[in-house]
């Protein structure tokens, strides 16, 4: 029931696979239309993974973030939209980067969600490109230090500025 609480918690694939692919089929594949096959990919199993759960335990939300810097896969059950859910959702993942090091994060997003992300601080960045039949938009969030300056140089390499 939206308006519960929700928690968002590290997940992995490997142990949280169903309640990820629970969430994801039911937003991307059943309500989007995106083909299953495209949905799972090689970048589930090396990710960082967030799942927002119900006090029952019920998986409500979901996202990831790549090696590389990229957050994606961000998805809230329908009922649950509008609630703070994908909020929470993207200040875990942005939280996990920073305790990694990263300068910044990207994604793609939906170009539907862009007000979305913008509020959370995020910048448009080049022309919109289909993904998946969806139309989308490069958005980029730099990540600061808690003393308030930019994070050192660190080993992940963001993907270039194509949109795959």
């Amino acid at each position: 029931m939206p308006g519960a609480a929700v928690t968002v918690r590290p997940a992995s694939w490997q142990q949280d696979c169903e309640s990820l692919q629970a969430v994801r089929r039911s937003v991307f594949v059943d309500e989007q239309g995106v083909p299953e096959h495209e949905e799972w990919d090689a970048a589930d199993l090396t990710a960082i993974h967030a799942l927002a759960v119900t006090a029952d335990r019920e998986p409500v939300g979901t996202g990831r973030l790549e090696p590389c810097g990229k957050i994606g896969r961000v998805a809230v059950r329908r009922e649950w939209r509008g609630t703070g859910v994908g909020g929470q959702i993207m200040r875990h993942l942005v939280n996990q980067a920073t305790e990694l090091g990263f300068e910044g994060v990207y994604l793609h997003a939906q170009t539907t969600a862009t007000g979305f992300y913008r509020r959370l601080g995020f910048k448009a960045e080049g022309p919109v490109f289909d993904e998946v039949g969806i139309p989308h938009q490069r958005m980029r969030l730099g990540i600061e230090r808690r003393d308030g300056n930019e994070t050192g140089r660190h080993q992940h390499k963001e993907h270039p500025l194509d949109p795959r």
